[in-house]
């Protein structure tokens, strides 16, 4: 199992929202490295949903539950969409506050790449957020 942060502004769509709809098609992704990451993602991989804009936290965990797939709201053939469903909700948000205070976490593609929207977590970065949500 491997383990992502997917990003979403909150007003577009936020972690209620999935909780809402059961799942979703996570779309709207165009950048190329964001795209690697989709066409990666397995079934069952798990996912921290990360609301950027003004909140910039993580704030719930979803699962992937259909691999990538050709985008069907864009004409570029490299577009490609994951379908998620919800898990679990955070115990509390972990902020990126937090997340930029842990040095162990400085090389973290969130931290160095912050405009990348679907990004790779280790297991130690999972279980570093996972502890901070729990307390």
């Amino acid at each position: 199992m491997a383990y992502w942060l997917l990003k979403t502004e909150p007003n577009e769509f936020s972690w209620d929202d999935l909780v809402r709809d059961g799942s979703t098609v996570w779309n709207g992704v165009t950048n190329a490295q964001a795209l690697i990451n989709l066409r990666a993602m397995q079934l069952e991989d798990q996912c921290l949903i990360y609301h950027s804009g003004d909140v910039r936290a993580a704030v719930g965990i979803a699962q992937v539950s259909r691999t990538a797939y050709p985008d069907p709201s864009s004409d570029n053939p490299k577009h490609v969409v994951v379908e998620i469903e919800p898990v679990v909700a955070l115990k509390q948000p972990v902020t990126l506050v937090q997340i930029k205070a842990e040095p162990s976490l400085a090389d973290w593609m969130l931290v160095r790449q912050s405009r990348l929207s679907v990004v790779a977590c280790s297991p130690e970065q999972w279980a570093w957020v996972i502890d901070q949500a729990a307390r």
